[in-house]
C-alpha cells in the first residue's frame, strides 16, 4: 500500500512538471527574444514525458 502511495505522488510530480514546461514552451514561443525558453522547455518537456512513460510501464 505504501508503494502504491509514492508511486501515484511520483506521478503527480511529474505531471506537474510537464505542465510547468508546457508553460515554459508558451511563454518561449510568445515573448521575443525568449527562443532560449521555448527550446529549454521542449527539451524538459520531452525527458519528463519520456520519464513518466518509462515508469508507467514498470
Amino acid at each position: 500500500m505504501g508503494h502504491t502511495r509514492v508511486c501515484g505522488a511520483m506521478i503527480a510530480l511529474l505531471i506537474a512538471l510537464l505542465l510547468v514546461w508546457l508553460v515554459l514552451v508558451i511563454v518561449g514561443l510568445v515573448a521575443k527574444g525568449l527562443f532560449w525558453l521555448f527550446v529549454v522547455g521542449a527539451i524538459l518537456f520531452v525527458a519528463t514525458a519520456i520519464v513518466l512513460w518509462v515508469r508507467r510501464r514498470v
